[in-house]
């Protein structure tokens, strides 16, 4: 059974979806709802015969504009979708607007754009992956314009490792697409892990040369992986559809390139903390152990053992010893009661004057039980007398 996820959870699976999907969108359309904020940004919805979308221009973007938008105005957008999470809609996110119609050189663009797409030129099947950790990477761009400076200065601050090597290349005028598609097969005949291809900003004819057909399939055919890096955010060129990857500025796609050392010392920091908060933990374990170890063998130990049997021998010593006492004491009791009783049944205690024993044939009798002429002994603790009975008197 699948588990049940939260709304934010598919807004937020929507938006990633989208996002990563129509990430690079050319839209034509006519203008509905329109809003200039305040704040800069324009809002307003596109429309066809059949379906409405809702857009928003940024302020970033917005300033770009070579006209003012209107109501009825039939337009062309490149942009990227986006999702608004809370409510759970997606717009069309405007990077550049054109207006419809345009001149010999946007259609020139289309046109191109739609051979090499039938083609599989820009299929996301074919882009090659970007090393994570590249060694060398060539610059196919002017050694004149800003861009290479802008490159070497974020290269050097996110990944100082870097071997970059410098490939002089004309990117503007004439005779400039033949001399990036040599540039760019020189590039990739060096074997390195990338190939940056690009310029800074300028018109759109400053930037032809970079929708030029035979540097589209120049990019196609390199084996080397390679990032497309003309002109400014809201500018897309051919090459940016054919290179394996698109990056908004020249600087952008160093920082896509190169992974960043800041993060990476982060994270050595932090394997560092949990090696040793580990290795402490590994230690006060099996510090636990060895503990548990020496009690366990200070339980079972010869010493233990003996100390042990000493004080069961010492307790039997004791107990023996108080048991004989009491023994000895009971039966020195004994003695004594036997003794006192002895001396006090002793004949000369109870011998007194006038009284002596009688007895008759060993046998002593009383008084009562003596007869006329019987022969008895009269016997005291000195004295032993035999008489005659010669006459009973009852008193």
């Amino acid at each position: 059974m699948n588990q049940a996820i939260s709304v934010s959870t598919l807004n937020n699976q929507i938006k990633s979806l989208l996002e990563t999907t129509f990430i690079g969108v050319y839209v034509q359309g006519e203008i509905s709802n329109l809003t200039y904020h305040s704040s800069g940004h324009i809002y307003f919805s596109i429309k066809d015969e059949n379906s409405t979308i809702s857009c928003v221009m940024f302020r970033g973007n917005a300033q770009y504009l070579k006209f003012k938008l209107e109501v009825g105005m039939k337009i062309i957008i490149s942009g990227s979708i986006t999702a608004y999470i809370p409510r759970g809609n997606y717009q069309l996110m405007c990077t550049k607007i054109d207006p419809d119609g345009q001149g010999s050189l946007a259609l020139a663009f289309e046109q191109l754009k739609e051979k090499l797409q039938k083609e599989g030129l820009f299929d996301l099947s074919i882009k090659k992956t970007l090393p994570k950790y590249p060694k060398n990477i060539a610059l196919v761009t002017s050694p004149t314009g800003a861009a290479i400076e802008d490159m070497k200065k974020v290269a050097q601050n996110r990944w100082p490792l870097i071997n970059l090597i410098l490939i002089p290349t004309l990117v503007q005028g004439e005779g400039s697409k033949f001399d990036i598609v040599n540039s760019i097969k020189k590039a990739d005949s060096l074997n390195y892990d990338v190939i940056i291809v690009g310029r800074g900003g300028g018109s759109i004819e400053d930037l032809w040369a970079f929708n030029e057909e035979v540097v589209a399939r120049a990019i196609y055919e390199a084996r080397t992986p390679i990032i497309s890096a003309v002109g400014h955010e809201v500018d897309f060129l051919i090459s940016d559809f054919v290179a394996d990857v698109r990056a908004a500025t020249p600087s952008n796609a160093m920082e896509i390139a190169l992974p960043d050392k800041n993060e990476h010392l982060q994270y050595l920091d932090n394997l560092q903390v949990e090696f040793e908060n580990r290795f402490k933990r590994v230690l006060y374990n099996k510090e636990q152990v060895l503990l548990n170890y020496r009690k366990y063998f200070e339980q079972h130990s010869l010493d233990k053992k003996f100390s042990f049997i000493q004080k069961e021998i010492d307790y039997l010593k004791s107990n023996f010893s108080n048991t004989l006492s009491q023994i000895l004491r009971q039966k020195q009791n004994e003695l004594n009661y036997l003794k006192n009783a002895y001396e006090s049944n002793h004949p000369d205690k109870k011998i007194k004057d006038g009284y002596v024993q009688i007895s008759k044939n060993n046998q002593v009798i009383s008084l009562e039980n003596v007869h006329v002429n019987e022969e008895i002994i009269l016997e005291s603790s000195k004295l032993k007398v035999r008489c005659n009975i010669l006459d009973i008197k009852n008193i």
